[in-house]
């Protein structure tokens, strides 16, 4: 018993170690591509503080480095949300978009070009829309003091319709920001910087990280609420906490990326198909997957055809979109 303890930690070691390999090797080769094309030498002296030309440097530190990381943070993050989301709720079509959440944050951010407040302001107010639907949808969605899946899902999409109808309705009073607005709504990874990579990726990975020490929890709720409560999970406050986590998570996100679609419905979806249903490897999986997918989307989005740089959010959904479709027949072939 213990040796088969001992071979499945290898094997989520190795799992995990090869999935931050690969994710920084993308992270790498995003950093070298660009209008101004680095080697992956300068790329590595860069960042380990040896001695690169002044020009380098600034690309590297200042533009390149800075949307990286965000990319880590905002592709990890809504990823880990989508697969808590699903298996929170057991559905599988449970993700951020879905429960409008995204569309509360971009209501804030385009309520703020509106006003022609700072970028700052911006941010505050997107994340302040994403917790205001957040608190919406979770008052909504419970059911006799517990979240009821199905209600949460319903209001999420008719909170998100109602949100996304008056993010259209203050866009017909846009004129010198129409452009900024659009990439909110589509989402955008350009308005990256040290300041905001500061605050999303640090809570980002701590909210993954405490979330992927409860993932044994995720799969005890997929017994069944009851069966749960029999084997000692308190339902409605795991519920509560994970549902506030979360939620945080996805606010903090979206008020520096706008709607990113696709992300954490489709990862969470292909690390099932990789790796298999156990939430162990889902969560820490997700975040790396979704990490490594939304710097590389990115990367397409900024280059494909440069200078003009395209709103990653459509880069996600003209790749994720086909894909999802793949996964969901082959799964339901198999079944």
């Amino acid at each position: 018993m213990e040796s088969n303890k001992q071979l499945s930690y290898l094997k989520y070691f190795f799992i995990l170690f090869s999935l931050v390999l690969s994710t920084f090797t993308v992270a790498i080769i995003s950093i070298s591509i660009g209008s101004t094309s680095i080697s992956f030498t300068d790329v590595l002296k860069t960042l380990f503080s040896e001695g690169t030309s002044d020009t380098i440097h600034k690309i590297i530190i200042d533009i390149r480095l800075p949307r990286v990381l965000l990319g880590i943070a905002v592709g990890g993050g809504l990823s880990v949300a989508g697969a808590v989301f699903q298996a929170t709720l057991m559905n599988p079509l449970a993700d951020p978009y879905i429960l409008g959440v995204s569309s509360g944050g971009t209501f804030g951010a385009v309520l703020s070009i509106l006003l022609g407040l700072s970028f700052v302001g911006t941010q505050l107010l997107a994340f302040s829309g994403a917790l205001i639907v957040i608190g919406i949808v979770f008052v909504l969605g419970k059911r006799m003091g517990a979240i009821d899946p199905n209600m949460l899902l319903l209001s999420g999409v008719m909170i998100g319709a109602f949100f996304s109808a008056l993010i259209l309705l203050m866009m017909t009073f846009l004129e010198n920001s129409f452009r900024e607005a659009i990439f909110w709504i589509i989402g955008n990874l350009a308005f990256a910087d040290i300041n905001s990579v500061l605050i999303i990726l640090p809570l980002s990975l701590v909210i993954s990280i405490i979330l992927s020490f409860n993932a044994h929890k995720f799969n005890v709720l997929s017994l069944g609420d009851e069966s749960a409560r029999h084997l000692g999970i308190n339902v409605k406050g795991f519920k509560n906490l994970t549902y506030i986590l979360t939620s945080l998570l996805i606010g903090s996100v979206v008020s520096v990326s706008g709607i990113i679609g696709f992300v954490g419905l489709l990862v969470p979806h292909a690390c099932r198909f990789i790796f298999g249903v156990d939430n162990r490897i889902i969560i820490p999986a997700s975040f790396l997957i979704g990490a490594a997918y939304l710097v590389t989307a990115d990367t397409i989005a900024r280059t494909i055809i440069s200078p003009v740089q395209l709103p990653v959010g459509a880069i996600t959904a003209i790749i994720g979109a086909p894909i999802f479709i793949y996964l969901l027949k082959t799964r339901f072939r198999d079944t």
